[in-house]
């Protein structure tokens, strides 16, 4: 594994897709690779959610342009995060036909990760492979969650700058939905900012950020039409202006990585059917007691 990480350093992309697999699926020898991978702290991590339709592909291909436009030499990840396949288990890649313009760059690594089942937004091992990426040499690295709502706020767990894209026609349901995904943007963008409603949408995410509690660093909002690049010049200066109190969230983000990670390993061991077919079988006994039966699998 030594070897591919090697390689995927020099930007060796197929070296990389087959580490991310190795890691991915748990396979013999990737926690010894974690464990001894120079992982470099200092690679902006943006995470980009938001419910489904809001544009996050279509954004980010637009951020993808505006940076190598920038500078073509500069080297970026993208882990878009998708749905597993009922039949699989895999990544259903629809929304990557978004970026297929920049899939002949060789500067470009674009990675989907199944959910597996994983809530939240996220893949189960989303951090270790963001880890790999930071390891192989990438300036940025881009996760675009799934889409699933509200509920999707693991990626403040993983990402130095939190993009939250929504669009016009949520405008008046913001008061609804702001107890969930809307706590956790650094940014906000309102996306497709040419339809009607751009400005009720703003008006109100104005309000929302008034009645929340100061926070320590200040939240921004960016109009966009990503299918055009409107705006997405004024997004890059929204992230780079984030980028400066990135720093103060590293240390937080590290113990609630951690603590994910305790998490899994602990329950690995911990299979939901067989748990459940030993629980029916214990529960008929007469003196069965729950906090009982629990103890045994946390000791």
């Amino acid at each position: 594994m030594q070897q591919l990480l090697h390689k995927a350093k020099e930007g060796d992309r197929r070296a990389l897709a087959r580490l991310i697999s190795l890691v991915e699926n748990e396979s013999d020898g990737y926690q010894e690779l974690l464990k001894s991978m120079p992982v470099n702290n200092q690679v902006p991590v943006i995470g980009v959610t938001g419910p489904p339709g809001a544009g996050k592909s279509t954004l980010i291909s637009a951020l993808l342009k505006k940076l190598t436009e920038e500078n073509p030499d500069v080297k970026i990840a993208v882990l878009a995060v998708d749905p597993s396949s009922p039949f699989t288990r895999g990544a259903l890649l629809g929304d990557r036909l978004r970026m297929n313009e920049h899939f002949n760059n060789p500067n470009i690594y674009i990675r989907s990760l199944a959910t597996r089942g994983a809530l939240g937004g996220l893949s189960a091992r989303s951090i270790e492979v963001t880890d790999v990426l930071k390891a192989s040499g990438f300036d940025y690295i881009l996760i675009e969650t799934v889409g699933v709502g509200q509920s999707e706020i693991d990626i403040v767990t993983l990402a130095d700058i939190t993009i939250v894209v929504l669009v016009p026609e949520a405008g008046d349901e913001i008061q609804t939905i702001k107890s969930g995904i809307m706590e956790i943007a650094d940014i906000f963008v309102v996306n497709k900012s040419d339809r009607e409603g751009a400005n009720i949408m703003l008006k109100n995410l104005f309000t929302t950020l008034h009645e929340r509690p100061l926070a320590a660093t200040p939240v921004e909002v960016v109009k966009t039409v990503a299918s055009t690049g409107e705006g997405i010049t004024e997004l890059l200066h929204a992230i780079h202006n984030q980028q400066q109190y990135s720093t103060l969230k590293k240390h937080l983000l590290l113990a609630q990585q951690a603590y994910r990670l305790i998490q899994h390993y602990r329950m690995k061991d911990v299979n939901e059917e067989v748990l459940k077919e030993v629980l029916i079988s214990k529960s008929k006994e007469k003196d069965f007691n729950i906090y009982s039966f629990v103890q045994q699998y946390v000791k």
